[in-house]
């Protein structure tokens, strides 16, 4: 009897353990080449479910604050694609290489990271670095004579 009960169960777990979700990407590395200042920093990479169950994508983050992914709370079903749009912050001058790092309930690969990179360049008269505001111009900030 113990022999039966343990093969249904093992039967049982055998059959929700070969529906599985898996994440594949159309590619992982988005090369924006060179673009001018405040040029479209945007791209969207497409994915499938090719599992036959639904995937979840749990979290999705950026390298830094200037490249910002947006994803997909629903699950997705078997089968359906969709995107992750990663937005990199334009303003930024020079090389950039960044990465998003996605989680999911995906058995093969639970986190996934894809890539951005390109080249920034300078827009005539625009400042490449952060410009410091002057302290003390608030009246709170001004010595009393």
């Amino acid at each position: 009897m113990k022999k039966l009960i343990l093969g249904i169960v093992f039967a049982v777990a055998g059959t929700f353990a070969s529906q599985a979700q898996e994440i594949s990407f159309e590619k992982e590395i988005h090369d924006f080449g060179t673009f001018e200042q405040h040029g479209n920093g945007t791209y969207e990479f497409k994915f499938t479910n090719t599992g036959d169950a639904p995937l979840i994508i749990s979290n999705s983050k950026g390298s830094c604050g200037c490249t910002v992914p947006v994803w997909p709370k629903e699950p997705i079903a078997p089968g359906a694609s969709h995107v992750i749009k990663v937005k990199y912050d334009t303003k930024r001058v020079g090389a950039f290489n960044k990465s998003v790092t996605i989680t999911s309930n995906a058995k093969t690969d639970a986190t996934k990271v894809i890539r951005i990179k390109g080249k920034t360049l300078a827009v005539d008269g625009a400042s490449t670095t952060p410009v410091k505001k002057p302290i003390g111009n608030s009246p709170i900030a001004k010595p009393k004579k």
